[in-house]
């Protein structure tokens, strides 16, 4: 589907929304907006990329797949004990 087709679509829906669903697509829509303003943030982009230098130069903690699963376990472990 072309982009200029899913505008209208887009339009449309919006037009003949009921009020809480446009709320809710507002709020999507803000949170899209949220998130790409991290992208003219140069403090996040410096922390970027110094988290890139340090991977590269190996001088950051990293963890192969299997630990990092065996980590998000525990956590789900722990939560579910509460």
């Amino acid at each position: 589907m072309k982009t200029s087709d899913i505008r209208q679509k887009l339009h449309q829906y919006i037009d003949t929304a009921q009020e809480e669903k446009v709320k809710v697509i507002f709020a999507m829509v803000e949170e899209i907006e949220e998130a790409d303003d991290h992208w003219q943030d140069e403090e996040f982009i410096n922390e970027l990329k110094k988290r890139e230098t340090n991977y590269l130069t190996n001088t950051s903690k990293t963890y192969s797949l299997q630990q990092s699963v065996a980590r998000a376990k525990k956590v789900v472990a722990k939560i579910k004990r509460k």
